[in-house]
């Protein structure tokens, strides 16, 4: 063994005094002598980019784990005590969580780092939320920055730290290189294991159903438009993560039918059974037991989620040839443009300014008529 691998495990174990799992895995490498393995794990950091972080969960440097979410945090905390010198710690942060693995373990080790860093205001939610939840309550909370830990539609095995700025937007450059630098001068954990057990997310639940009472009102209010005469059967598929109470939640402020839901996929769970990858995004494979429930139902119409809800497939079954057709992501943006052009000219029938909208459909649906 090199001297460089065996103070990286020192190291290591000096640092990690959070998880006995983690601290295992380590030790089993070092007594079996996987120098190899161990520098893949020890000799590397994981970098912090524009989207944050994600990798697999596991020991090490290089891996999501509850040392490295106390180190990053740390730092990103650090940063923004800097860029935020008068406000930070009033206006405070948000943090959210999915339902992977270890993922509220990794928000109450975050939310204890900022209050060891004396913020004032940490909104971390009592329960999982979809990730849009964030970036909304960043903005009309008046927070510094936000935190979704999720690795959105990767393996069950990974896990992710996203940041959003205060003004809801993921970072940009250079902030992403300005808080990895800081993360490299704030590695030495200020927090123990029992400040993050004392972190009690009850005492936010009234915060955060009134935070999603509130994302509610504000949808409905901005997207307010005509619906469609006839009622639409929609069936809906949250891909084994959080989507299924917030999607019933928004159908219900628009008074639209509830979803049909794909009962083998709307509960969260964090092994994702029924896919090899929870991606709506991959095709007819992913879409296959959606397809399976809204034939079963009648139902022409199928919407999925990834697991963190801010992912979205659409699908149309063609009454003529009984075909399932999935809009591509193009194909969505042009429905989506189209749908808010029109309610603007009727909600402005007397602008001036004149919008051309002509779309030509791959199949004629009931929510949006042929131009």
């Amino acid at each position: 063994m090199s001297i460089t691998t065996e103070s990286l495990v020192k190291e290591w174990l000096e640092l990690d005094t959070f998880d006995a799992e983690t601290r295992a895995e380590i030790e089993t490498l070092w007594n079996a002598k996987e120098e190899a393995a161990l520098q893949k794990l020890l000799g590397h950091r994981m970098e912090f980019g524009t989207a944050g972080l994600r990798a697999r969960m596991g020991a090490g440097y290089s891996q999501m784990n509850v040392l490295t979410i106390v180190q990053t945090t740390q730092g990103f905390a650090e940063y923004l005590l800097e860029q935020f010198p008068t406000t930070a710690r009033s206006n405070g942060v948000c943090i959210g969580f999915d339902g992977r693995h270890r993922s509220e373990r990794f928000a109450k080790a975050a939310a204890a780092v900022f209050f060891a860093k004396g913020f004032e205001k940490v909104l971390l939610f009592s329960r999982m939320v979809m990730t849009p939840m964030v970036p909304f309550t960043t903005v009309v909370e008046g927070c510094v920055a936000g935190i979704m830990v999720t690795a959105s539609h990767n393996p069950k095995e990974d896990n992710g730290y996203k940041v959003y700025w205060a003004n809801g937007c993921q970072i940009i450059p250079p902030h992403d290189s300005g808080i990895s630098d800081s993360i490299l001068r704030n590695l030495q954990p200020i927090i123990t294991a029992s400040d993050i057990e004392a972190v009690d997310l009850s005492r936010l639940s009234d915060f955060t159903e009134k935070t999603v009472q509130k994302y509610m009102e504000t949808v409905t209010h901005q997207l307010k438009a005509d619906l469609p005469s006839q009622p639409l059967d929609v069936t809906y598929t949250a891909m084994h993560g959080v989507g299924y109470r917030f999607i019933n939640d928004i159908f219900q402020s628009f008074g639209l039918r509830p979803v049909i839901p794909v009962l083998e996929q709307v509960q969260p769970d964090p092994e994702f059974p029924t896919v090899k990858l929870p991606n709506p995004e991959e095709g007819k494979g992913a879409l296959k037991l959606a397809m399976q429930t809204a034939d079963n139902h009648g139902s022409r119409f199928i919407v999925a989620n990834d697991p963190d809800a801010d992912r979205l497939a659409i699908a149309e079954k063609n009454p003529e040839t009984g075909e399932w057709y999935i809009f591509k992501g193009d194909e969505i943006g042009i429905l989506l443009a189209d749908w808010a052009l029109r309610n603007h000219r009727k909600a402005h029938p007397n602008e001036n300014g004149k919008c051309e909208c002509d779309v030509k459909y791959p199949i004629r649906g009931m929510w949006y008529p042929q131009s």
